[in-house]
């Protein structure tokens, strides 16, 4: 199509047996409809590659698509608006006028949009950097906590334990602390201190808390739980009970049911937990 109308154009450029004024018009409509060819094409061209981009490579994520519609828009903006300069200028419009416009009216929308543009580089920065993705549990700062649930171009919501849903701007989260505790492997491991009397049996000690933790369904087999012997405390031995379970949201959970286990355990093999107590050792009474 654009080959036929090249050459149209080319014959033209030739002496043809046409009046002045349509010897001057018809190269300029020819390379305008031409123009208006080429926009519509690549417009589509970029149409088709960023869904194909967005399907096979993002596969389909909210970020991905949030962006890519974003960024269609953005791309079909500047395309449309630079074919437009490109037919006045095939007209011969003085075009120095309408530059002059667009950059004071550049700036007056920079000032008005800049924390808009600053969560769209924010989610940006977290879409390339793959800091997180939804349904990791994640930790901001060392305060809010909970589980992504959307990340969107200029926000971030994130449900914590309490079923609240927070929504974080994207430009707070691309300059804070993140913690993200289903990465790189969703396995998060919880740690369950556990103190006995001393004179306790501490190899019946150890096997009972192994035993508890493999009896309980959420904690998975591999890594295997282990028992470390943390220290002697003014009224007790110091045991600590580490597991991993599938995931973070779960830690709250299975401390509870592990701690419950262990109870029921200890009752069991008549291993003591001691409570906090003092002796007094009195050298001497006054007559």
């Amino acid at each position: 199509f654009s080959i036929f109308f090249f050459g149209v154009l080319h014959a033209l450029a030739l002496p043809p047996p046409l009046a002045p004024h349509w010897e001057r018009f018809l190269p300029d409509a020819v390379k305008s409809i031409v123009l208006v060819v080429w926009t519509i094409g690549v417009l589509r061209l970029f149409v088709l590659l960023g869904e194909h981009y967005l399907k096979n490579v993002l596969d389909g994520g909210k970020i991905g698509a949030d962006l890519f519609l974003l960024l269609k828009n953005v791309v079909r903006v500047i395309i449309i608006v630079s074919a437009l300069l490109w037919l006045l200028s095939i007209w011969n419009v003085n075009l120095a006028p309408l530059f002059a416009s667009a950059g004071i009216a550049g700036i007056a929308v920079a000032l008005a949009a800049k924390d808009s543009l600053a969560n769209f580089f924010g989610g940006i920065s977290i879409f390339a950097d793959k800091t997180f993705k939804v349904g990791d549990y994640i930790i901001i700062d060392d305060a809010q906590r909970g589980e992504v649930v959307e990340i969107g171009v200029r926000s971030t919501r994130i449900m914590t334990r309490d079923d609240v849903l927070i929504t974080i701007p994207n430009s707070i989260l691309a300059n804070s602390k993140i913690i993200n505790e289903s990465a790189p492997i969703p396995r998060f491991r919880i740690r369950v201190p556990v103190g006995v009397a001393y004179g306790s049996d501490l190899e019946q000690v150890e096997a009972v808390l192994l035993a508890v933790a493999a009896e309980n369904p959420a904690v998975v087999k591999e890594p295997e739980a282990r028992v470390r012997l943390r220290g002697f405390g003014s009224s007790s031995v110091d045991f600590e009970l580490l597991c991993w379970v599938a995931e973070p949201r779960f830690k709250g959970l299975e401390i509870h049911n592990l701690l419950k286990g262990v109870y029921a355990a200890f009752a069991a093999h008549s291993i003591v937990i001691p409570f906090p107590q003092q002796d007094v050792h009195i050298k001497g009474l006054p007559e």
